[in-house]
């Protein structure tokens, strides 16, 4: 993991983060405008499940989405933050069954060259059922990861061929229509995560 590339990307969203603090009139009820409101994140992407079959953003209409970017064969950040997103996802599921039916966990992978839509699979199905996951050729992938301003890049290849994918770290929560409500604290703990998801997924 790419500690320069986690920290310029959330100088970048910082400023979007102090600007909703400045938004006094907050409540439970009304939480005030979401952190990432008017930013330019997420957009058209198509891509492989699974499955084999194609996914397309504009699937998602009228769902709420958790995005995360990461690989299957990441060491250690990725499978961590992926564990707290989906606790959190099922902790959030357990207190609003229905309001969960209408948001979609998704992992996108940044290894096209090693993440085939099997090891995706394998990878998504470990942590839940209900985390969709994706890959798709390297021009897909570029394209996505660019939609959500992510960075990556393919580390030094070693000896035995393995190598690690340097990229940003950072779990989007997207509205009904895909535009950017705010980040999802993976990289604290589960409950900061189903914090944010009853906030803001009414």
């Amino acid at each position: 993991m790419n500690h320069h590339a986690m920290t310029k990307h959330f100088i970048l969203a910082a400023p979007l983060l102090l600007l909703a603090a400045c938004n006094n009139a907050v409540s439970a009820d009304n939480p005030g405008e979401p952190p990432l409101a008017g930013a330019k994140i997420g957009g058209p992407f198509e891509l492989t499940s699974s499955s084999g079959e194609t996914v397309k953003w504009s699937d998602f209409q009228g769902k709420y989405r958790m995005v995360y970017f990461g690989y299957a064969y990441c060491p250690d950040v990725c499978p961590l933050d992926v564990q707290r997103m989906m606790k959190a996802y099922a902790e959030f599921a357990k207190a609003e069954p229905e309001m969960a039916k209408q948001l979609q966990p998704i992992f996108i992978t940044v290894d096209p060259e090693r993440d085939t839509p099997k090891v995706v699979g394998e990878f998504t199905h470990a942590f839940s059922d209900d985390l969709l996951g994706l890959t798709g050729t390297p021009e897909q992938i570029k394209k996505a990861a660019r939609a959500f301003s992510v960075y990556y890049a393919k580390g030094a290849v070693r000896e035995d061929g393995s190598y690690l994918m340097d990229h940003s770290r950072g779990a989007y929560l997207m509205g009904r229509d895909g535009e950017p409500i705010a980040l999802l604290p993976v990289d604290e703990s589960p409950e900061a995560v189903t914090a944010e998801l009853k906030k803001w997924v009414r």
